[in-house]
């Protein structure tokens, strides 16, 4: 995983310099499209309450048929002496709290966004809070979906998510969180003591924080703490895998959804020796030091040291890989769909220098194969494919790392017993039709925001194409059903068969939604995954 996120950091950094000089037609394509709708029109709702909740008064806002309650607290803002520890319970307030503008989002390099042109709130420290949308307060609790963003560990916010339309479409409450980024949420400090056990995964644990923070309030917000799905994308997806190989998390979830993720498998990377070089400190005094470091002092360190880090296995939150806990968990576990895009590769491509090729590859390689193999499969790779470009080696490398976890989550799932579903959406975009079905397009369908109220320019697809509108519905109801009832079929896609090693059936979502089975059998072969889970240790017992 080291080599995994270097890669994947490599690319952030990128794309931030891009931004900055603002160089080629492709940085003003991104800028004036995005994946995700807006979600500044949010902050045009009239107010509504105040709500009584078990932390005090809450006043929120309202279009009428849905309610958002923005920037709630759910932690202790993690400043100070709290820097790189596990995060502190929220406690009560007294005054009357004013949930009606997005929050402070989790320190980071850049404040603006890779897609669109949705203006971030202040970065900061004190980030730890989570925006809710419900149809309701009263009535029967409702479902609750709860989305965990991507950013590769070191960007990106809760607040750039929309959860409006699904909570009235299907009668459930959404919430979408911030959590820790970067050296603030996933250094690894562990061998300074006690203190810092399991700070490589602090990021994770934040947001086990919140959904703790959802078992214990969420009733306030009209959902059920009986019914938690977890969903998120690319990081966020790796964090739904995260969490299901956290024990802490167990109870607090009961679907999960993971999007183009890649699966923790590798320990965190260790930045020790880079760090006390770097500052010209013993490392007795490191942690003292980095503690007392401004914010603007610490991303200058992160961004010096080649950070990398998050989504890795510290034995102390994430205590597994999590192809191993889903079937050790079996049918203590949960259902779970998990799956990924056709074209993954091509926005790295497009963001990435082409001088920049070669390098990214070999280290996004050792994210797929592990350090110790990325040459080895590299090799494969030029064997199966000798004609590849640079380009083209690039976007394979980035296809598999996101398309591998993804599969052998799902075919788990299965063997464990609650179930697993594989999906890969396969609709190009329409305003930048190039790069495909490429990484992150299928979260405004998910969202179903083509039907809400966001701008129409904040779409990389044509917003009034019944097609589009047709797909964003159906996809959208089945993650709804999904999340209901553990099963994803019954809303208006075809049959969509559990993804079993004996059947392999990946539902394809396009204009023309369909089964198709066996699909990577060359991929997989060259993975080593062709042999069949149930050969693997098994301990339904064991957590």
């Amino acid at each position: 995983m080291k080599h995994l996120f270097l890669g994947l950091v490599v690319v952030v950094i990128l794309v931030i310099v891009a931004g900055l000089i603002a160089v080629g037609p492709w940085y003003i394509n991104l800028r004036e499209a995005s994946l995700d709708s807006s979600t500044q029109y949010l902050l045009e709702w009239g107010e509504t309450g105040p709500i009584q909740t078990d932390l005090g008064s809450v006043m929120g806002l309202s279009n009428g048929p849905v309610h958002a309650f923005l920037g709630l607290p759910y932690a202790e803002p993690p400043v100070g002496k709290r820097r790189f520890v596990p995060p502190v319970p929220i406690s009560p307030w007294q005054q009357r709290f004013s949930a009606t503008a997005f929050p402070n989002i989790c320190l980071q390099d850049d404040p603006g966004r890779l897609f669109g042109a949705n203006p971030m709130n202040v970065t900061s420290e004190d980030c730890l809070y989570l925006n809710v949308f419900t149809p309701s307060v009263d009535g029967p609790r409702r479902p609750v979906l709860f989305w965990i963003h991507g950013g590769s560990f070191t960007g990106g916010s809760g607040n750039e998510y929309d959860g409006s339309v699904l909570a009235l479409q299907g009668d459930v409450v959404v919430v979408t969180i911030n959590y820790r980024l970067g050296i603030t949420g996933f250094l690894d400090l562990s061998m300074f003591g006690d203190t810092y056990e399991g700070s490589a995964s602090n990021g994770i644990r934040d947001q086990i924080e919140a959904l703790r923070w959802v078992n214990q309030h969420i009733a306030s917000f009209g959902g059920d703490p009986g019914n938690v799905t977890i969903f998120g994308e690319s990081a966020g997806g790796g964090s739904v895998l995260s969490i299901m190989a956290s024990p802490s998390a167990d109870g607090l979830y009961h679907k999960a959804i993971a999007h183009s993720g890649a699966s923790p498998n590798q320990p965190p990377p260790n930045h020790i020796q880079s760090l006390t070089t770097h500052l010209e400190v013993g490392p007795d005094d490191l942690p003292e030091t980095l503690r007392d470091l401004s914010t603007d002092e610490l991303l200058a360190v992160q961004q010096s040291i080649n950070w990398a880090g998050g989504g890795n296995v510290d034995g102390i939150v994430v205590t597994r890989s999590s192809e191993r806990a889903i079937l050790h968990r079996g049918a203590n576990g949960v259902p779970l769909i998990a799956g990924y895009n056709r074209d993954e590769g091509t926005l790295f491509s497009f963001v990435i220098p082409w001088f920049l090729y070669g390098g990214v590859t070999e280290s996004v390689a050792g994210g797929i194969a592990g350090p110790e193999s990325a040459e080895e499969y590299l090799t494969r790779l030029s064997e199966a494919f000798p004609d590849d470009s640079s380009k083209r080696r690039l976007e394979r490398v980035f296809q598999e790392l996101l398309s591998r976890g993804m599969i052998n989550s799902a075919a788990r799932a299965s063997a464990a017993g609650p179930g697993g579903w594989l999906y890969r959406f396969d609709m190009p975009l329409q305003k930048i039709p190039k790069l495909g079905a490429t990484h992150g397009a299928e979260i405004a369908f998910t969202f179903n925001n083509f039907a809400g109220d966001a701008p129409e320019t904040a779409f990389f697809y044509d917003k009034h194409d019944p097609s589009v509108r047709e797909l964003a519905l159906n996809w959208s109801q089945t993650i709804l059903q999904f999340a209901k009832t553990g099963d994803p079929n019954g809303s208006g896609l075809p049959y969509w068969p559990r993804y079993t090693v004996e059947t392999r059936e990946t539902l394809i979502l396009d204009s023309d939604p369909r089964v198709k089975t066996f699909l990577n059998v060359a991929e997989r072969e060259r993975w080593g995954d062709t042999e069949t889970v149930s050969s693997e240790f098994y301990d339904s017992s064991s957590h």
